[in-house]
């Protein structure tokens, strides 16, 4: 049974969450909190295994709740969020802090949450299901720009990244969804330098992104694609939270962007992307394809379609999050040649999508958390000069 207190201070919120849980079999609400003060010593006097906090409270806000409640009794925490800027930010905040997921108050009002109540429920028991001791992994400090050269070693490159883009064939192509293009100009791409990350994640991914982006060098010799499952609204704040406290370059994509090396492009909530060849560039392009896998944008939809065009030039990883997303996909990209990476099981907060690839033989590798970066950084580095 999980034990479940809500904090909310919109009574009517108590009364719908406490509603929709007591549907469910598995879920006890053993209590409820109208402030933050309330919740961080109700925290400490009930233990409960799951905790739902509301962000803008009186007397002590969510976020200076979550804070206490991660350094004095660390438990599961489930945000709930308003579709603003200021929502949005403070949920890329409070998931920096050691919360697990949110729930998205349908058009800032609690009175349509019962459209998302699978949605609800679901992340509430993958929150639920979480190791406490995961939730106070240490967070990056704000990158600093190196003050000199960025120094270079030299390793031994894997034999499938080489420096130039194997042949293509000179058969007409088209565009994605059947994961083609047009007739390729033989001119290499100007900015690209033949290779490109790319990145799936879902439960517990912004707080891994943090580390992982944040450990990226600024001069990194590709560009970096991330889906992360996050709906409309929230994927700007999480890459504007990047970009200060990363040496790399983060932007959300948006449609033809080209992709440059050094910078990392986050999927913007509610559409997929996927890569196209534009002339003598790489470039994104966005679509509103039906989702995959349940998720727009989807893993899947993106990792497609660079097996088709970046081959063995290709590094896919695979992080934190429930479900099968990615999984297939990474396969195929391993197929073409590509290296593939993911996250180990001890420090995923859902050890889901990369378990799934690791039993599907799609992971190459499974490295932990705090290693990731400098792992990509290894393996994508041109030493060829």
């Amino acid at each position: 049974m999980i034990r479940v207190l809500i904090a909310d201070d919109s009574a009517f919120m108590r009364m719908v969450l406490s509603d929709l849980f007591k549907k469910q079999s598995d879920f006890d609400v053993i209590d409820t909190a109208k402030n933050g003060k309330e919740a961080v010593e109700k925290v400490l006097k009930l233990k409960p295994d799951l905790l739902t906090l509301d962000i803008n409270m009186p007397v002590m806000d969510g976020l200076q709740a979550l804070e206490v409640i991660m350094k004095d009794c660390p438990v599961p925490v489930v945000m709930c969020s308003s579709l603003t800027k200021e929502g949005a930010d403070a949920t890329i905040k409070a998931l920096s802090l050691g919360a697990v997921d949110f729930i998205n108050k349908t058009g800032g009002s609690v009175s349509r949450i019962d459209t998302i109540e699978t949605e609800i429920i679901s992340k509430c028991r993958a929150a639920a299901g979480v190791r406490v001791s995961r939730l106070n992994a240490p967070f990056p400090p704000v990158a600093k720009p190196p003050s000199g050269p960025p120094a270079v070693h030299r390793i031994n490159m894997p034999p499938r990244w080489t420096a130039h883009l194997p042949p293509l064939s000179k058969e007409p192509f088209h565009e994605h969804p059947k994961l083609t293009i047009h007739s390729i100009p033989k001119e290499e791409p100007r900015v690209n330098h033949n290779k490109l990350v790319v990145i799936g994640t879902s439960t517990g991914g912004p707080k891994a992104l943090q580390t992982v982006i944040a450990g990226l060098p600024g001069n990194l010799p590709c560009g970096v694609l991330v889906v992360q499952h996050m709906p409309p609204g929230f994927t700007k704040s999480l890459a504007e939270r990047l970009d200060e406290i990363s040496q790399i370059s983060v932007k959300e994509a948006g449609n033809r962007d080209i992709i440059e090396k050094g910078r990392v492009y986050i999927a913007p909530g509610n559409y997929h992307i996927y890569v196209a060849r534009q002339g003598t560039d790489f470039v994104i392009k966005l679509s509103q394809d039906p989702p995959r896998n349940g998720h727009r944008p989807s893993a899947d939809y993106l990792f497609e379609s660079v097996a088709k065009i970046y081959q063995n030039h290709a590094l896919g990883v695979i992080m934190t999050g429930m479900g099968r997303d990615g999984a297939a996909q990474l396969a195929e990209m391993r197929k073409q040649g590509a290296w593939t990476l993911g996250q180990d099981e001890a420090s995923s907060i859902v050890y889901g999508m990369p378990k799934v690839a690791w039993e599907l033989g799609a992971v190459q590798e499974q490295v932990p958390l705090d290693r990731m970066a400098a792992k990509i950084s290894e393996l994508v580095r041109d030493h060829s000069k």
